[in-house]
């Protein structure tokens, strides 16, 4: 909050005079108090012109006593309530240079440190505003409320890219004042995002116990009840709020998610659709169209999903999982050239995996496009790096056998073709009838 003007204290800064008479109604013209005096009156219609939210006049007040005197202009208290007025009244260019008037002046004045730090971050000026909210946190002179305002929008600020810092600012936030509801949901966002399903559950559970039905609450909770496979617990506590906030973001991708997870894809499909349709934003968003693309996938509308992730794929075109995505649609539309192409792009891209496991799959997706593509050499290539990771399985060994019978390595295309079948054990009847047949053509040859 604005600390108020202290009218001695600034009437020092001023005029050096340490007690404010009444002012005089004909002072002698060498008397030097005519000056100071006027501007104690500037400083006190200013001053009330704030408390009463009247922001214009208080702004041009602040500006005319900037003004009238050199050392106004350097006076931090003055500069403070200057941009507190151009904040509110909407001037944030000129309120962040009166404010930085302000910390240069005052180096050990908080509150302006904390508002230019605010600022800062909603201009997206992350870096800078994190500096100096550190900063405004340090002063140890401070009111323990302004510097736990600073250690919380800290901890705003680093809960994505670094949680276990944002962790660390709300403890020291909350050691200067007390929890509040807000305290608890990020900290159960923090559970969140430090692979901490279980505190995550039981914080997210005490926002809902203080505030019924919060939405981000009710978000956040389904989630981690989710993660932890408990869905039917997270679909009795998403679906009543989700039926009271039908255009929520956050609730809706949430329970597309959810329903996906419980085989109801279907019933995903268009709250999404609905969502997108309501709002541009929405519709912009790449993890909506993901989820969305991904649910096309899942209930076999490839060219759906296909169209989704080509648009998303022109914005992020490094995008490792999106490019495998793709080519598992293309193979399925039978598109194997572009299939194989995106496919050769996503292996490439190996740290852009989540996990080994899921780049050795995505070569195994690069092997069947290929194989499809009649290019049995990236085929070979392919399952070998898939090899490096995972064992062999029925698949892999049939595509292996066929690519090695393409290329004509007989010997070798034996070899995979019974290590296929005994693998397959009758899981595979076409392709197992398919392998017999080749073995008798391979080993007819001598």
């Amino acid at each position: 909050m604005r600390m108020k003007l202290r009218l001695v204290g600034l009437a020092l800064v001023c005029s050096g005079v340490v007690g404010v008479a009444q002012i005089p109604a004909a002072p002698r013209s060498d008397d030097p108090k005519p000056q100071a005096d006027a501007t104690l009156v500037q400083m006190q219609e200013a001053e009330s012109a704030l408390e009463q939210q009247d922001y214009k006049t208080a702004e041009a007040k602040l500006k005319a006593l900037v003004a009238a005197r050199p050392e106004n202009a350097t006076n931090g208290r003055i500069q403070y309530d200057l941009g507190f007025a151009e904040e509110r009244n909407g001037e944030e260019a000129e309120a962040a240079k009166a404010y930085a008037a302000s910390v240069a002046a005052l180096p050990g004045f908080a509150e302006p440190q904390v508002a230019l730090g605010l600022m800062d971050a909603r201009a997206g000026k992350t870096e800078t505003a994190h500096a100096e909210l550190l900063a405004a946190a340090k002063i140890e002179t401070a009111a323990p409320e302004l510097r736990a305002r600073a250690l919380r929008a800290l901890a705003r600020m680093d809960e994505d890219a670094q949680p276990v810092a944002a962790q660390e600012e709300l403890l020291l936030a909350l050691k200067l004042t007390p929890e509040t509801p807000d305290d608890v949901l990020l900290g159960a966002e923090l559970a969140e995002r430090s692979d901490d399903p279980a505190d995550a559950e039981a914080a997210y559970k005490r926002v809902l116990a203080t505030i019924p039905g919060d939405v981000n609450a009710v978000a956040g909770l389904a989630h981690v009840l989710q993660q932890q496979d408990k869905f039917a617990e997270a679909d009795a506590v998403l679906t009543p709020v989700l039926k009271e906030h039908p255009d929520d973001p956050r609730l809706v991708a949430q329970a597309a998610s959810l329903y996906a997870a419980e085989g109801k894809a279907k019933d995903a499909i268009p709250l999404l659709e609905a969502l997108r349709a309501k709002d541009a934003a929405v519709a912009a968003d790449a993890k909506v169209t993901r989820t969305l693309a991904s649910l096309y996938a899942v209930v076999g509308d490839d060219a759906a999903a296909l169209k989704l992730d080509l648009a998303l794929l022109a914005a992020s075109p490094e995008d490792a999982t999106l490019l495998d995505d793709a080519s598992v649609e293309q193979v399925r539309l039978m598109q194997y050239a572009e299939a194989e192409a995106n496919a050769v792009k996503a292996v490439a891209l190996r740290s852009g995996f989540a996990s080994q496991k899921e780049w050795a799959l995505a070569e195994s997706h690069l092997a069947f496009a290929a194989s499809k593509n009649h290019d049995p050499q990236t085929t070979l290539a392919a399952l070998k790096a898939r090899g490096t990771v995972l064992p062999d399985s029925a698949s892999s060994l049939f595509l292996e056998a066929t690519a090695l019978d393409s290329l004509k390595q007989r010997k070798e295309a034996i070899v995979a073709y019974k290590a296929f079948l005994a693998a397959a054990a009758g899981k595979f009847p076409d392709e197992e009838f398919e392998a017999r047949h080749r073995l008798i053509a391979l080993e007819a040859v001598r």
